[in-house]
């Protein structure tokens, strides 16, 4: 080790022990405790990533911040997506970043948390928008009107995400799936990927990564309603090795094997499906655009946009508060901003989302985009030194929800 290493490694073990205890880093050991009071100072967490906590006064009382500021433009950093191994699968913020490796993170988009309106049907646990990690595609969106999640702003729509780049610039775009099923009788066009919910009359692809869920979430509800009935006509195609091995008048359940693709057809979706027989060639292509760059994105989290160009979205409401969780950008996208609010019950009133949109142009992004809140907001850290990381706000939710996946920041020496 050198002397530089030696240097970095005692001032990590000598703030590891400032921030647990001073409590900055102890949120589940005080569990329903308040934070502590303002923190003015930033907190090191590694070279390119800080956290400091704060209040901040609001329409229903004050709040109590927490803040993670990455540069993306520190070679040692990088952000990508939490995930529960599965697209249908739920995981704890904490339990993810410490299996990733991340030294901070929170959570991320919202989810298919319950099914009350569709009884017998299993929850997924599966996120509403698109979801990229490590540069590969998870899924895509599910129509806007099977969203679960508080109301949109006006113009927004599932498609939209927050995201890194290959080029490691943090920017707002939307990911639409373009994708078709090539059969002997002609294309299909494929309208989903690893979704729990479908369009009406339209065909979807499952792969492994879907996981073990069952596959009939995705055939309850319409076009404009998510509270609908499920449909009775359905069928699935199994196809691997570019045949189709296997077909099913019902959605099915259980792990995908890799290499195999099941699709899954609902009304004229189904009825297309039905064409195809046993062995039969069938391919399935799909890719994920983007609306307004050309640079591919290296992760991407659905949630919505507040913020454009430093000013906040029309139609943001302005009544309805909570405990939120956003993500941001400055500095042209090199610098990343996560911020989560404290649920403790001192500070539970929380935020409107147009009360988060100014707070985030407040700290300086230009950008800035609403995750889910509520019981799933939560922010981890992890002090150079610690094998694991710490809850630093306090979730409303106790123990800690499990989530569909999260933003994770990593810091490789």
């Amino acid at each position: 080790m050198t002397h530089r290493q030696r240097r970095f490694a005692a001032t990590a073990r000598t703030l590891f022990t400032i921030l647990t205890t001073s409590g900055v880093l102890a949120g589940a050991a005080l569990a329903g405790a308040a934070p502590a009071g303002a923190v003015p100072d930033a907190r090191r967490l590694s070279s390119g990533v800080t956290y400091r906590q704060f209040d901040v006064p609001a329409a229903k009382g004050t709040v109590h911040a927490h803040l993670l500021t990455v540069d993306l433009m520190d070679p040692h950093v990088r952000v990508d997506l939490l995930s529960p191994g599965a697209v249908a699968a739920r995981s704890r913020v904490s339990t993810m970043a410490d299996a990733a490796g991340a030294v901070a993170g929170v959570n991320g988009d919202f989810f298919n948390i319950s099914e009350t309106q569709h009884p017998g049907v299993e929850a997924t646990g599966a996120s509403v928008g698109p979801a990229i990690a490590h540069g590969r595609v998870l899924k895509s969106a599910v129509p806007t009107a099977q969203r679960f999640g508080p109301a949109l702003p006006p113009g927004t729509d599932t498609t939209d995400v927050f995201g890194v780049g290959a080029d490691h610039r943090a920017r707002l775009d939307r990911l639409a799936l373009i994708g078709t099923v090539r059969t002997p009788a002609g294309n299909l066009a494929l309208r989903g990927l690893n979704q729990y919910a479908l369009a009406q009359d339209s065909v979807g692809a499952y792969t492994s990564i879907w996981g073990s869920a069952s596959r009939r979430r995705a055939t309850c509800g319409s076009d404009t309603d998510r509270a609908a009935g499920c449909s009775t006509d359905t069928y699935e195609v199994e196809v691997r090795d570019g045949r189709v091995v296997a077909t099913s008048t019902t959605p099915g359940s259980g792990a995908i094997a890799a290499g195999t693709t099941v699709l899954l057809g609902r009304e004229a979706g189904a009825d297309r499906l039905r064409e195809l027989t046993k062995g039969e060639r069938v391919r399935v292509w799909e890719r994920m655009q983007a609306s307004t760059s050309r640079i591919p994105f290296r992760f991407a989290v659905g949630g919505y946009p507040v913020l454009r160009d430093g000013e906040p979205l029309a139609g943001l409401n302005n009544t309805a508060s909570a405990v939120r969780t956003a993500v941001g950008y400055a500095n042209g996208g090199h610098e990343l901003l996560l911020l989560a609010l404290d649920g403790a019950t001192a500070y539970r009133n929380g935020m409107t989302i147009a009360e988060v949109a100014s707070e985030m142009r407040a700290l300086g992004a230009a950008d800035a985009f609403s995750l889910d809140g509520g019981g799933s907001t939560t922010m981890v850290a992890r002090a150079e030194g610690a094998k694991t990381v710490s809850v630093v706000n306090h979730p409303t939710d106790s123990p800690e929800r499990a989530v569909a996946n999260g933003i994770g920041v990593f810091w490789k020496p």
